[in-house]
């Protein structure tokens, strides 16, 4: 008795089925659009968006710009986000809060745009050209909307996007460093010293200023060491600086000893460098006051035979 149930229950769900799909097809060749806009809001009610989508994309250009359009195409919109096809919904929801800026739903459609396009965003370790339109977005909306009850939703958006835009310069930053470690480290270095100060710059608050501020110390050092003479002493400043910015800054840092111990090899890189510095003024003056000696004892022979033929 029981697998006698089952089975007509088993043919009774196969029908429905059937029915189903047979008057799916049907609407499909349909010219009714009427029918087609009562059957697409029906199944978007029932929560079947993929069929829904496909009914409004046949009705839409019929009745775009007659008082059914409005909620169609908010509808429509909807369809895509409930599909997790993001892109197209923020798409579809920005084309609506253009079309319809008066409309009472003006506002959420503003703000699925913006929610669609930072469910889209990616991870911080992918390109983040699209979290950058989201935000764009989402500032949008706040702008246009600062009472609005979904405004620190928003806030907590750009809150968000923002943490992912600072762990991705981060980590660009510790890749230049890394790159440093190589067998040819050469502009690395200066890589590295620009692009930690610009991480400083873009993100002031960061967590990772500390760590990076340190690896400023050491990096500029090591780049004042390969350096050639002329440049030496400049880049061996940069680095005393950057170490006294550091321990000013950051006075009880775990990284302290080891910034002033950087700062005592810079120090005395700079003591041998001016040593250097000095031997070779010395030896530069004192080569061009044989040169001028030299001269001058080739003036006075050629005076002195110049008199001679006389």
């Amino acid at each position: 008795m029981k697998n006698q149930l089952n089975i007509l229950l088993s043919v009774f769900t196969v029908v429905v089925l059937m029915s189903s799909c047979g008057e799916f097809y049907k609407l499909e060749k349909s010219t009714n659009w009427d029918e087609l806009y009562d059957a697409a809001n029906r199944y978007y009610d029932k929560k079947e968006y993929n069929k829904a989508i496909i009914l409004y994309d046949r009705v839409l250009p019929v009745i775009r710009g007659s008082g059914k359009a409005e909620m169609a195409e908010f509808n429509y919109a909807y369809s895509h986000f409930r599909t997790k096809r993001y892109i197209e919904a923020a798409g579809y929801f920005k084309t609506f809060f253009d079309t319809y800026n008066r409309s009472p739903l003006a506002e959420e459609a503003l703000f699925m745009n913006a929610y669609s396009l930072y469910l889209d965003s990616p991870d911080y370790n992918l390109d983040q050209r699209s979290s950058r339109d989201a935000v764009n977005a989402i500032q949008l909306f706040m702008n246009r909307f600062p009472e609005s009850d979904s405004y620190e939703r928003a806030m907590g958006m750009i809150d968000d996007l923002q943490k992912r835009f600072e762990e991705k310069a981060f980590q660009e930053s510790r890749m230049y460093y890394r790159l440093t470690d190589g067998l040819f480290p050469g502009e690395f270095y200066r890589a590295c010293i620009i692009n930690f100060q610009n991480f400083a710059k873009s993100y002031p608050d960061s967590k990772y200023n500390e760590e990076l501020g340190f690896k400023l110390v050491e990096v500029s050092l090591a780049y004042a060491e390969r350096s050639v003479f002329g440049k030496k002493e400049e880049r061996l400043k940069d680095t005393m600086t950057f170490g006294e910015n550091f321990l000013k800054k950051y006075p009880e840092s775990s990284y302290g000893k080891q910034v002033t111990n950087l700062m005592s090899k810079t120090q005395t890189e700079l003591e041998s460098y001016y040593k250097l510095k000095e031997d070779y003024e010395q030896r530069t003056a004192e080569a061009r006051r044989l040169i001028e000696e030299e001269e001058a004892r080739n003036r006075e022979a050629a005076g002195s035979l110049k008199n001679a033929e006389n």
